[in-house]
């Protein structure tokens, strides 16, 4: 399993996502650290499609720990997985060393090629779009549910 779990995302979120996400990260914080950190999220009425995603990378890939196994989330092209199986690859990083995993979130736009080319892995939990708030919430509750399934401890599945 993991040792050390970093989320680098676009936004402040608020209000029940903000409860949730926090409630999430508390309870993976029992098995080992989470560290959150959240980039500011650029205007996209303001600025090109391009530009949002340039300048919302720079703030990501300044945050990403260096040692870190990066795994970003990408509806399109990213790898989807059962719960099971959440559980059995993160088991596969910590027994191969790679032990603290970054995931990125992007914001309303998504994710620039630059932050996609950089990572390791590219997951995405479907075809439908979550709001990244949303996915935040569900990251979290997947990485609780992968730590519960891999102790064999009792969870609602």
């Amino acid at each position: 399993m993991i040792r050390r779990c970093t989320l680098v995302s676009v936004g402040k979120l608020k209000g029940w996502a903000a409860e949730g996400s926090e409630d999430y990260a508390k309870r993976l914080r029992r098995y080992f650290p989470v560290e959150i950190v959240e980039v500011g999220e650029e205007d996209m009425n303001r600025r090109s499609r391009e530009e949002v995603l340039s300048t919302e990378a720079l703030r990501i890939l300044k945050r990403l720990p260096a040692e870190a196994y990066v795994i970003s989330l990408d509806r399109e092209k990213g790898k989807q997985h059962s719960s099971e199986g959440h559980a059995s690859r993160l088991e596969d990083l910590g027994t191969s060393g790679r032990s603290h995993v970054a995931f990125v979130i992007g914001g309303p736009l998504g994710l620039s090629p630059e932050v996609l080319q950089g990572a390791h892995e590219l997951w995405s939990f479907g075809k439908i779009t979550l709001p990244h708030a949303l996915a935040r919430v569900v990251l979290l509750e997947q990485l609780y549910r992968a730590v519960k399934i891999q102790r064999g401890e009792k969870y609602h599945w």
